[in-house]
């Protein structure tokens, strides 16, 4: 799972097989570590929840969480449905945005990026448009 954060914005990007967990019910769960102490760790995960609405993210402790509605996430994992998008109001003044996507493999190789669980990419037909996938 790759995690970007921008602004007030997460983006999270799940393999196949992080995705079939979800589908699943199942939670993915990764660390990045820039220290020996506990505190000197970033957890980032996704749940899937029952009874939940809408999808939302908390942060505590050092760690994010994003949660997701068991039906939106079965949905996802079992359609060409690219990505799930959320927004989380914040004080009633401000919003996080959430977006969880399927990782697609690169058009063009790149040094250090690891294409071997992903998706196929809609556009490698060299098409330009892709019309086996849903947007969000």
């Amino acid at each position: 799972m790759k995690l970007r954060i921008r602004e007030n914005s997460l983006r999270l990007r799940l393999t196949k097989s992080e995705v079939a967990k979800i589908g699943e019910g199942g939670a993915v769960q990764e660390t990045v570590e820039f220290g020996g102490e506990p505190a000197q760790r970033l957890i980032y995960a996704i749940e899937v929840k029952n009874n939940l609405e809408n999808s939302t993210a908390v942060f505590d402790a050092g760690s994010i969480t994003v949660f997701i509605p068991k039906a939106q996430a079965v949905k996802w994992a079992q359609t060409n449905q690219i990505g799930i998008e959320a927004e989380k109001s914040i004080d009633g003044e401000k919003t996080l945005r959430i977006l969880i996507e399927k990782d697609f493999s690169c058009l063009e190789p790149r040094a250090g990026e690891e294409d071997a669980d992903t998706f196929a990419h809609p556009f490698q037909n060299g098409s330009g448009k892709s019309d086996t996938l849903n947007s969000f």
